[in-house]
């Protein structure tokens, strides 16, 4: 016995197709529509037909599409898993080393159980947190996974929902938290038939994919429901610790309870009901604190978001790009203001924005946002897909992971970077509609004009090629020059896991120093001192303290009493006794 229940008040008729037979469905209070079916349960697959219609599709709440993103959906018993992780509890999330990855090119299989064998790699690196870009079905066999339409049901491709569990569970195993990246702020463009439903969109806002999500107008009610009861099943069926939600600034919400308070509010339901915590991190470019303010205070009650203020700062710095948003980046001084309140703009004048943008975020521990050098969009949305080693060279990569690793954010880093990958990260497609796919190649081209990037430079997203060239190369471990770059993160990452002063999140106890002209920072975090030379002659650095080595990315670094002296492009950490 199976119960089909589905909303869907924009139609006058449902009927579930099982095996060539329809039932029709008995209309419900709300919009919803439901039907008890004796045959039918785990496995059995089914379709709905809506109105008169003979094509059936998807259900929007699928648990599983072995078929794909167009094919019937398929009844998925989340009771059968065996989980062997009772006593599980993550790292405290200060102390979080987090590492973000793409199934489809971690590995050269591209799949779920294939990344389970990497996951004692991850462990001796030292990571606490894999974060996984997002895995909702979505249209052929690869992609970014930001196309999701059928959010419920795991990617057929990666695994499907067992290997999903399986991976969760062996990151358990290995003493390392999951945390999902989940994409509520849009549905991708085939395969998205919840419209057809109700009303899931509203073109009274619009969203650079079209007609934004309801949130706050007829129907939203339910709409919210989706996307709550979506973020709850990853946590409490899929046991993540944690959610990341992709471009939070594009939910278009006037309610006087903001979806996101609304979404915090239940998952701290669930905390207490299954006496677990959990993690939930917004990407957003508003610098607005409130997101990751206590719902107390009246916040939304977030736990963390991405800063990409102090990445901007950080590779304009680095590596002199002032194309699109880096025009408004570039100085030491904005890394500075970074470091120490971490919105750069926080109510003053952007050039790239044309306005006055952000507020500060006074009062906010460091480790409520997440800092980093390279992530997917970062990396993936250049021309190229170059990786920062690319741009800038060793020794420059070696100084922004030195900085990442002793800011007092929560750190993360992006699969490859630790070994200096010489693969690519590329944006790809698999879409089987070659019109889209033609219309998404072209649009690719179109929107690197900000950047000043040749449009004949931007490798076609719907090439095979291009997903292809994107795999890490794990035989580049064994190459001295890769394995020296590891060497250099794992030394960092163990530093900051043995030190408390680098997950003390006090922002106002962060002491930096800095030269513009000169082309030199200090940073001091307790008695943690890093020294950086940007110039392209050796400085010496006077400290007031007799010092310690720690750690220098350069051998030529000399450290004789006092006086820290660095030659061009190199990073020195010392304890200060």
């Amino acid at each position: 016995m199976h119960t089909f229940r589905i909303w869907a008040p924009a139609v006058t008729s449902v009927s579930v197709l099982i095996d060539g037979t329809a039932t029709p469905l008995t209309p419900q209070n709300g919009g919803w529509w439901q039907a008890d079916i004796a045959s039918a349960g785990p496995g059995t697959g089914y379709q709905f037909l809506l109105d008169s219609d003979d094509y059936a599709v998807p259900d929007p709440r699928s648990l599983w599409q072995p078929e794909g993103v167009h094919g019937p959906s398929r009844i998925y018993d989340h009771a059968a898993f065996q989980w062997t992780d009772q006593s599980w509890k993550p790292s405290a999330w200060p102390e979080a080393i987090v590492y973000e990855l793409h199934i489809g090119t971690f590995t050269e299989a591209g799949t779920l159980d294939a990344a389970i064998e990497r996951l004692p790699y991850l462990k001796s690196l030292g990571i606490t947190h894999v974060e996984l870009l997002p895995v909702a079905s979505f249209p052929g066999a690869h992609g970014w996974g930001y196309d999701g339409v059928d959010l419920f049901a795991p990617q057929e491709s990666y695994g499907g929902p067992d290997a999903l569990k399986r991976f969760v569970d062996a990151c358990h195993a290995h003493g390392m938290a999951t945390i999902l990246d989940v994409v509520y702020n849009h549905f991708g463009p085939s395969g998205n038939y919840v419209g057809r439903f109700g009303p899931y969109f509203t073109a009274s806002h619009h969203t650079p994919w079209g007609d934004a999500v309801n949130l706050e107008e007829g129907g939203s009610h339910e709409v919210r429901r989706f996307f709550t009861d979506n973020a709850l099943m990853w946590l409490r069926d899929y046991h993540f610790d944690g959610l990341r939600l992709d471009a939070v600034h594009a939910f278009m919400d006037r309610s006087a309870i903001h979806f996101m308070e609304q979404l915090s509010i239940e998952v701290a339901a669930l905390e207490a009901e299954k006496g677990r915590e959990y993690v939930l991190i917004a990407e957003s470019d508003l610098n607005d604190p409130r997101i990751i303010a206590p719902r107390e205070e009246n916040g939304y009650g977030f736990d963390a978001q991405w800063s990409d203020d102090f990445h901007h700062a950080l590779i304009a710095l680095l590596t002199g790009d002032r194309g699109g948003y880096y025009a408004d980046f570039g100085s030491i001084a904005g890394l500075v203001k970074a470091l120490r309140h971490a919105y750069v703009y926080d109510g003053q004048y952007s050039q790239y924005r044309d306005h006055h943008h952000g507020r500060p975020a006074a009062g906010l521990p460091g480790w409520r946002f997440l800092g980093y050098a390279q992530n997917h969009d970062q990396v993936g949305n250049r021309a190229q897909g170059e990786r920062l080693s690319h741009l800038s060279g060793a020794g420059r990569a070696k100084i922004a992971a030195a900085l990442v690793l002793t800011a007092p954010f929560v750190p993360m880093l992006f699969q490859g970077e630790e070994w200096a990958a010489s693969t690519p990260f590329q944006y790809f497609t698999d879409h089987e509609d070659k019109e889209l796919g033609r219309l998404v190649s072209d649009g690719r081209k179109k929107e690197f004009g900000a950047f000043g990037w040749n449009p004949e430079d931007v490798p076609d997203p719907q090439h095979h090629a291009t997903f292809e060239r994107s795999k890490l190369r794990w035989e580049e471990l064994s190459d001295p020059v890769h394995a020296a770059m590891l060497d250099w993160y794992k030394k960092l990452i163990a530093l900051r896991r043995a030190t408390p002063e680098l997950t003390d999140g006090r922002l106002d106890q962060v002491e930096v120093r800095f030269s513009e002209e000169q082309r030199w920072l200090t940073m001091r975090r307790g008695a943690i001192f890093v020294a950086v030379n940007l110039n392209t002659a050796p400085i010496g650095v006077e400290v007031s303290k007799s010092v310690m080595p720690l750690l220098a990315s350069d051998p030529a670094i000399v450290i004789s009493g006092p006086t820290i002296t660095l030659p061009s492009d190199t990073i020195a950490i010392v304890k200060l006794v």
